[in-house]
């Protein structure tokens, strides 16, 4: 990959968007790892107004403190960028008070209740500015297994990293001299009260995640394969067969003419 190239080509994409349509620039949520990091630093370069916003939620104390060393470094880095914070944790708990606590389902639910809260913050403190919500997804969280909330970190107004790779991601980040400790911490999606790193929650490493999604894409034969790969390959086409719905547009009944007529 020609990283400047593309850093480039992303910039130059933001700044069209914005100017279609007629925004003043962008906000991202800044959550500590390197998804935001990277969308936060490519926003910023368009020097279009930057809100980076951070959003503590029962927040770990490290992803807190990358956070805001990342806020830091932008607005150090970039005159257009300027922060704000705002602390949902009691939000969250008044919310989750009123809300039925008896099913299986419940804490996947309030896992992605925090994101959606998140996403409704940014488009509160957005659309107050004229800015768009630019979404941190990358290509395998968006369209390899549905690693994302639907409504919640999925609810966005562009995405400019949507076609890049994790390892691309980390690639860029190294590029544009994203802090290094924002680089070298474990990827966690930060939902849930204890500890949950991506790893755990997928069963797969990113690169084997990338392996597997670029293996389906090409239909290539499963023979000759590891016990290893074909766990992997196992793992991708859970996610992507039960995540299918994030990553389809919403079904739509079409009513046929006759019935119209």
């Amino acid at each position: 990959m020609q990283h400047k190239a593309v850093i480039t080509y992303i910039v130059n994409w933001l700044k069209a968007y914005c100017n279609q349509a007629k925004a003043d620039g962008f906000i991202v949520g800044i959550s500590g790892g390197i998804d935001s990091a990277l969308t936060s630093t490519l926003c910023a370069l368009t020097e279009k107004k930057i809100i980076a916003l951070s959003m503590p939620l029962h927040q770990k104390a490290e992803q807190l403190k990358l956070a805001n060393q990342h806020i830091a470094w932008l607005k150090n880095n970039y005159g257009n960028v300027s922060s704000a914070e705002i602390d949902l944790t009691h939000s969250f708990d008044t919310l989750k008070k009123t809300l039925p606590q008896k099913t299986e389902q419940h804490l996947l639910s309030m896992a992605n209740t925090r994101s959606r809260l998140r996403m409704l913050t940014l488009y509160a403190v957005g659309q107050s500015n004229n800015l768009l919500v630019a979404g941190t997804g990358n290509k395998v969280e968006d369209f390899g297994v549905g690693f994302f909330t639907k409504y919640g970190d999925g609810g966005v107004d562009i995405s400019p990293i949507a076609d890049l790779l994790k390892t691309d991601v980390f690639d860029l980040a190294r590029e544009l001299k994203i802090t290094e400790q924002i680089i070298n911490a474990v990827p966690t999606d930060g939902l849930w009260d204890a500890e949950r790193t991506d790893e755990q929650q997928l069963g797969a490493t990113y690169p084997e995640l990338e392996w597997a999604m670029n293996f389906i894409n090409n239909n290539l034969p499963e023979t000759n394969l590891s016990e290893r790969q074909k766990e992997v390959l196992a793992v991708y086409k859970k996610f992507n067969a039960a995540n299918k719905h994030k990553m389809m547009p919403i079904p739509v009944c079409i009513i046929p003419k006759e019935l119209k007529n």
